[in-house]
């Protein structure tokens, strides 16, 4: 990148939060701190009314905004692929502003980049997994994120994955995580007095109660989600390859087990576990035979093994005795 794009970009990137720290720079653009310096140097003898506060960053002055810029081909693609994601990721209001903002986007193109955009949706798609996944709910993402940074207690009702039954909560909101292939509040639960994950598409009627909490005494939904790796450390990776055919057919009850990602590699499917039951997921894949293989740990085969002697040993005609 040439020193004049690198100067507009650095203007973009302090017009999109309050302050910019040096560092923020230099990291994005692999430069120097005595480039930055020089940079912002450059930009304020330019014209640009850049503040600055000590040991913080820089700001830009209240009222200066950038004329509207042109995207490239690649910033567009770039979003059309976002806007896949969001599109199956997340629920109505979410994809409501997003669709807003790549409107916006597109209507700054140029003929030819428009025309590369529209001929490019038909080429890329994502497949809603797993298939029996229930619809996300209409506007849950938008408040709770809001919520979040507002630091507002919420009520919801909640049905938990084993009971039908509706429990009313009070929740203070760190943060949303995405794994599993869902969406989970992660919320201190004023009715349980502490840490809940909650599935957003379990949350039945959400509001908020005007009420804010000091965040004070709680966990960032990264120190929270630091202590979820740290109480996992005892668990046991488990790597299988199933027969493609076959692994259709294993829908949600894999996450009973761990489920932690899958591979598609043409006529098979990798998947891995993170498990602390070692036994009981052997037990689970002994049920598909040999439709599914065992490539790590050997400890696994193993015990496979084991409950397989057990089983011929449990079957085998007894002698009779006259």
């Amino acid at each position: 990148m040439n020193r004049i794009d690198r100067l507009t970009a650095i203007l973009i990137q302090m017009q999109t939060k309050r302050i910019v720290k040096a560092e923020e720079i230099a990291n994005r653009f692999e430069i120097s701190l005595r480039t930055v310096y020089r940079d912002v140097k450059a930009l304020m003898e330019a014209g640009v009314p850049i503040g600055s506060e000590a040991g913080k960053g820089y700001f830009i002055v209240d009222g200066y905004h950038l004329p509207p810029v042109m995207f490239t081909q690649e910033e567009g693609s770039a979003m059309l692929f976002a806007g896949k994601l969001v599109e199956k990721m997340t629920d109505n209001s979410i994809r409501k502003e997003f669709e807003s903002a790549l409107l916006k986007i597109k209507a700054v193109l140029n003929e030819s980049e428009k025309d590369h955009l529209e001929n490019l949706h038909a080429y890329v798609e994502v497949k809603n997994v797993p298939h029996d996944q229930p619809p996300f709910p209409n506007h849950f993402l938008t408040t709770i994120q809001k919520a979040a940074v507002d630091k507002e207690v919420l009520r919801m009702e909640y049905s938990s994955n084993y009971a039908e039954e509706l429990t009313s909560r009070d929740v203070e909101p760190i943060g949303l995580f995405y794994y599993s292939n869902a969406w989970h509040l992660i919320a201190w639960c004023r009715l349980r007095s502490g840490y809940r994950d909650f599935r957003t598409d379990r949350i039945k009627t959400l509001k908020g109660t005007g009420i804010t909490f000091d965040p004070r005494n709680l966990l960032s939904l990264q120190e929270y989600l630091a202590t979820v790796v740290q109480g996992n450390r005892e668990m046991e990776k488990v790597i299988v390859l199933f027969e493609k055919p076959h692994a259709k057919f294993i829908g949600s009850t894999k996450y009973m087990y761990g489920f932690a990602s899958e591979e598609d590699l043409d006529t098979k499917v990798r998947m891995t576990f993170l498990t602390g039951y070692m036994k009981s997921i052997c037990r689970w894949l002994l049920m598909f035979g040999s439709s599914v293989t065992i490539e790590h740990p050997g400890k696994a085969k193993e015990i496979i093994a084991e409950l397989l002697e057990e089983l011929n040993f449990h079957y085998q005609p007894q002698a009779v005795i006259n």
